[in-house]
């Protein structure tokens, strides 16, 4: 089993850094994650956060990018994007990494994230759909044309030169159901747990099977919190969990020392996951000093290794 990482993007405004801050957290995780080996480096899509800080994937990746050796990519809301603009932002971008760039996408929920970008949440599935097939073609170096988005005849250059990868996120049986159709790798969301994870898998093996596909690469993203003392680590991942962290299950979140994630994570490469995408829990207690966010990136490349 693989580990890479999603580094999260949002930061509080009113530490000593300021709007930088986002920045700044990006590049100390990025620089842990090479440190660490960690097998791929992704950033998150969001927009119009409402004043809470939110660092932008595309110009923070190309800055990430002379920190990072080995596969990168981005999250992409799909109907909140101009098909050819993104096109051309990952054909770029995939310049500046190695192997096959990471597309990342997912439908959106927020109708105030809708609302501020002048799109509306119905019909975002068909919207999504009709935006794949048209960056799909586009990065393969076909001139394409839609309806739908008003497009004549687009083309784009540079083109990804060791290709693309498509994680899809998908938690409803229709989206699992779409990626399988599409072809892309289910990109399985955070809130799973092991029972709710090994449900979803075998709803994507059917829908696999029924689209006369192989599952392959089959990443699951997951919050964690790691350090060497686990006893430490356990009472700020406890601390997180009691006060709601994100609205998700204890069993949906992983902390511990490295021997102890890793046993949590092997039940996901039983059920049939071939990567771990970690995002570092918080907001970590100021107690533990600046770097412990780091520092538990660092002590994931222990966890790969034991997952091995």
């Amino acid at each position: 089993m693989q580990v890479g990482i999603s580094i999260g993007t949002s930061f509080a405004l009113d530490g000593p850094d300021g709007h930088r801050a986002g920045v700044l957290q990006a590049l100390g995780q990025a620089r842990a994650a090479r440190r660490a080996g960690l097998s791929s480096l992704t950033l998150g899509d969001h927009h119009s956060t409402g004043g809470a800080g939110y660092v932008q994937n595309v110009p923070l990746l190309g800055r990430l990018a002379a920190e990072w050796q080995g596969q990168m990519g981005c999250l992409f809301i799909l109907p909140l994007w101009h098909p050819v603009l993104l096109a051309e932002q990952v054909g770029t971008l995939a310049t500046m990494t190695e192997g096959p760039f990471i597309v990342q996408t997912g439908l959106g929920a927020g109708a105030a994230e809708f609302a501020a970008m002048g799109a509306d949440l119905q019909g975002r599935g068909a919207r999504a759909e009709e935006a794949f097939r048209l960056v799909a073609a586009l990065l393969r170096g076909e001139t394409v044309d839609s309806p739908l988005f008003g497009v004549k005849a687009a083309r784009v250059a540079p083109l990804p030169p060791q290709g693309t990868e498509w994680w899809m996120g998908a938690g409803a049986r229709s989206s699992i159901e779409r990626v399988a159709r599409l072809g892309g790798h289910w990109y399985a969301n955070a809130d799973l747990t092991p029972a709710t994870a090994a449900r979803a898998m075998d709803l994507y093996r059917e829908a696999c099977a029924a689209a006369g596909r192989a599952p392959g690469r089959v990443p699951l993203r997951r919050d964690v919190f790691i350090a060497e003392d686990r006893g430490l680590a356990t009472r700020v991942g406890d601390a997180l969990v009691a006060s709601g962290y994100r609205g998700f299950e204890r069993e949906a979140v992983t902390y511990g020392d490295p021997s102890s994630v890793a046993e949590q994570l092997s039940v996901y490469a039983e059920l049939g996951f071939t990567d771990i995408v970690i995002r570092t829990m918080g907001p970590l207690p100021p107690e533990l000093g600046p770097g412990a966010a780091d520092r538990s990136v660092e002590l994931a490349g222990d966890v790969m290794s034991l997952l091995a």
